[in-house]
């Protein structure tokens, strides 16, 4: 006689949004509980590729992404590294690390470019957007020791680190300890909208 497991069916949160938003963007959020399943090559670099379209000031791009396969263990743990414990508790289990950087001088004059982590940013969002439209998730971390992978990668001083990203399939919330257990069904909301736009001229 088999006995069968059922599996906690993954939650899905779309966002409920007060006006017509695209079902992508609201398809997106940041799990914690990734399955072992790979991303594969095509899936990343497709994923990867989506961030370089994003806009940048002066057309600068100035994003770089290391990444690693979980299954690359000794490139997967050097970035897994560079994580607060908070973090490489449940990203241990993603499917592929990224990190990105951001080049904070300009490439023709060496001048300082202050919009670098901003376009980074946008970058990042493209990459979720992108891995959403796959069927994937992705979750983005500032929890994370700069000057560690400063070191551990031999960045140089116009070298910032901007973001970490988890990417892979989602998990059950079932597989995560507490507290983060109890995040992964907990409602979405955003500020509304009257509060952060403004006609004209804002109020604070």
């Amino acid at each position: 006689m088999t006995t069968t497991v059922e599996q906690a069916t993954p939650p899905t949160k779309t966002a409920p949004t007060e006006h017509a938003v695209h079902p992508l963007l609201r398809a997106r959020w940041s799990p914690r509980a990734f399955t072992p399943q790979p991303l594969t090559d095509d899936e990343l670099a497709t994923i990867l590729e989506a961030a370089t379209w994003a806009p940048s000031a002066s057309n600068e791009q100035p994003w770089l992404f290391v990444y690693a396969h979980r299954h690359d263990e000794a490139a997967f743990q050097r970035l897994l590294d560079c994580l607060v414990p908070a973090n490489q508790a449940w990203a241990k289990d993603a499917a592929v690390l990224v990190m990105s950087l951001a080049r904070t001088t300009m490439a023709g004059t060496g001048k300082p470019n202050k919009y670098a982590w901003h376009d980074v940013g946008a970058a990042t969002t493209s990459a979720l957007l992108q891995a959403t439209a796959l069927g994937l998730h992705g979750h983005v971390m500032a929890g994370f020791e700069a000057e560690k992978a400063r070191t551990a990668f031999a960045l140089p001083q116009e070298i910032d680190v901007v973001n970490f990203t988890a990417l892979g399939h989602i998990g059950s919330p079932e597989q995560l300890e507490e507290p983060y257990r109890s995040r992964e069904h907990t409602e979405r909301k955003r500020k509304p909208l009257a509060e952060v736009t403004f006609a004209g001229q804002p109020t604070f």
